[in-house]
């Protein structure tokens, strides 16, 4: 490899120098939010099969993100070399291993459907899984029992790298538009939809960003009259 060679880390700061730019003009609140939060450090996962970016999601699904890593640590544990397994090996596991890791009977079934469409091929390998439009891939995967929209749009995020998806179920989202907008209440998904558009084509790096509004240690949610996002503090 060259000293001019472009990796892959090349073109994802270039892409979110862009996101940046496109957000901040998007009109005040979001160039405040991207000023505090600072350059984005979204990190996806692409050398993940779709089935394991599949099972991941939904180990992380209504579980605080401390909670599922554990899960996930357990799962890993039931296999050689802490290895992800094949989808054979899933199959081949009792529920009762599962149960042990923290799987609720739901999920348990979860992962065994997703196990299976590997297999028969409905969940696609990644080499297809990069050539299906966003729209095209959900429709396919959510024929699976217990997968729904947002499972497939982290797929889309932290597998296939897509850089316009923008998960309107997701409450972390939602919470995060209503403090960035100064709301009364939480928009619901299609209002979060709407919303979403002025962020297009990176409406993944706004989600980025959105995801960390209630996190800000600074943030003070008051009337739009007299608020604004307070700047990090400097003190000790």
């Amino acid at each position: 490899m060259t000293d001019t060679a472009i990796t892959y880390m090349d073109v994802q700061t270039d892409t979110y120098k862009h996101a940046i730019d496109h957000l901040s003009s998007i009109d005040e609140d979001w160039a405040r939010l991207v000023a505090i939060v600072g350059p984005c450090t979204h990190r996806p996962a692409p050398e993940r099969e779709p089935y394991e970016a599949l099972i991941r999601a939904v180990a992380y699904q209504q579980l605080h993100a401390r909670a599922a890593d554990a899960i996930v640590a357990r799962f890993l544990n039931m296999y050689p070399g802490n290895v992800f397994p094949r989808p054979a090996q899933i199959l081949a596991t009792q529920s009762d291993g599962f149960r042990a890791c923290g799987f609720s009977a739901r999920k348990i079934s979860t992962i065994r459907h997703i196990a299976e469409g590997a297999l028969s091929g409905v969940v696609p390998s990644r080499h297809i899984a990069e050539q299906m439009p966003d729209d095209e891939l959900i429709a396919r995967l959510v024929e699976l029992p217990g997968i729904g929209r947002w499972t497939v749009e982290m797929l889309l995020i932290y597998t296939l790298m897509r850089t316009d998806v923008m998960p309107a179920d997701d409450f972390g989202i939602r919470a995060g538009y209503r403090f960035l907008k100064f709301l009364d209440s939480i928009p619901d998904s299609r209002e979060m939809q709407k919303a979403g558009l002025p962020c297009s084509p990176y409406r993944t790096i706004a989600s980025w960003y959105l995801w960390r509004v209630p996190s800000l240690p600074d943030y003070v949610k008051k009337t739009r009259d007299n608020s604004v996002f307070s700047a990090p503090s400097t003190a000790s």
